[in-house]
């Protein structure tokens, strides 16, 4: 190789510089989600999609299943299982509609409804208190960075 080749492969691009700072950014995010995670299913059993499912369905009279699973962002195969194992528990039931019965309403119950008032925060209790003291404008501006973020990534619609 000469000279003027090494050099072209040692200059970083921009993008790639901006590729790495963005996944180092994701990927400290995916680690402290991990281990939230962890101990969220310490609190009750609850993974913090159940604790995510238990939340909307407590800030709703009742949803569908389909409803339910655009709000949480899972396919309707993973939220049936999620689903099964909170009714299994009794912390959810399943309701059929009078008009329609092909149609299911869930709704929690007391016993779930007491669970998710007590539950921790889905985020890192550190994360609510450091986002909780910047200014309203910075907590805006993070969380549309984050929603469009996630709109860009993968094959959701």
């Amino acid at each position: 190789m000469n000279e003027e080749n090494i050099r072209a492969e040692t200059i970083e691009k921009p993008e790639s510089s901006l590729e790495l700072s963005l996944f180092q950014a994701l990927r400290r995010l995916q680690q402290d989600a991990e281990m939230h995670a962890k101990r969220l299913a310490r609190y009750g059993g609850l993974s913090p999609v159940q604790l995510m499912i238990l939340q909307v369905l407590a800030s709703e009279r009742q949803l569908t299943a389909s409803a339910l699973s655009k709000r949480v962002s899972l396919t309707p195969a993973t939220l049936s299982g999620q689903l099964d194992r909170l009714a299994e528990r009794g912390l959810l039931s399943r309701q059929r509609d009078d008009q329609d019965r092909r149609r299911q309403w869930l709704h929690l119950t007391e016993e779930g409804r007491a669970l998710q008032q007590q539950a921790p925060s889905l985020l890192p209790p550190e994360f609510v208190a450091r986002f909780a003291a910047l200014p309203e404008w910075e907590q805006h501006g993070i969380t549309a960075a984050l929603l469009r973020a996630a709109s860009i990534c993968g094959s959701r619609e």
